[in-house]
């Protein structure tokens, strides 16, 4: 399982990038996009973003 971005809440800020232990998280067309591969479900991201557009599920 990996972390879940609601596009809807997400406005870019870019915080979840910084967060990211193993750079899971990459931008895309100005919205999070977590690479579910490489995601290690550590939930660093998700206390990261401001809007709470990030979620482990």
């Amino acid at each position: 399982m990996a972390a879940c971005v609601n596009k809807d809440n997400c406005v870019g800020c870019e915080a979840c990038v910084g967060a990211c232990p193993v750079g899971a998280i990459s931008m895309v067309d100005g919205v999070a996009c977590v690479n579910e591969a490489e995601c290690i479900d550590c939930g660093a991201c998700t206390g990261e973003c401001p809007n709470e557009a990030i979620s482990l599920q």
